[in-house]
């Protein structure tokens, strides 16, 4: 297996910055079509642990779109052969001081495109330094 081709590492890049751009700007379309419609695609939250398609979406269009501003860092995208992908982040907020958000997605391509499989998000302390 190959990993880390730079054409799908490219790929999954762009969809990864889409959903970036998506998340903070509240635009649940493309929230919602990024993430593959399915009862086993799963997201667990801050707060939540949503199963399916149908509970993740249903999240994003009732979710608060104030706050949602973040920046990212440390950002790793890892492909294996050109249809499995993760990607993992840091993120901070300006709200929350003294705390790192830490975030993974597995991506699989299938045929209308790159979609999220499985997220897992949350929020520790930060270590001191940094």
């Amino acid at each position: 297996m190959e990993v880390d081709l730079p054409d799908v590492v490219a790929e999954v890049a762009a969809q990864f910055q889409r959903y970036e751009q998506a998340l903070i700007s509240n635009d649940v379309a493309v929230l919602d079509e990024l993430f593959k419609p399915d009862s086993r695609t799963l997201r667990y939250g801050i707060g939540e642990n949503l199963y399916g398609y149908g509970e993740i979406s249903a999240f994003r269009a009732a979710r608060s779109p104030a706050g949602l501003m973040r920046r990212t860092a440390r950002t790793v995208i890892t492909t294996y052969g050109r249809d499995t992908a993760v990607a993992s982040t840091l993120f901070y907020r300006d709200s929350a001081p003294g705390k790192v958000g830490r975030q993974m997605q597995t991506w699989i391509r299938f045929p209308e495109g790159w979609r999220i499989v499985a997220a897992h998000v949350s929020v520790i302390d930060e270590a001191k330094g940094g």
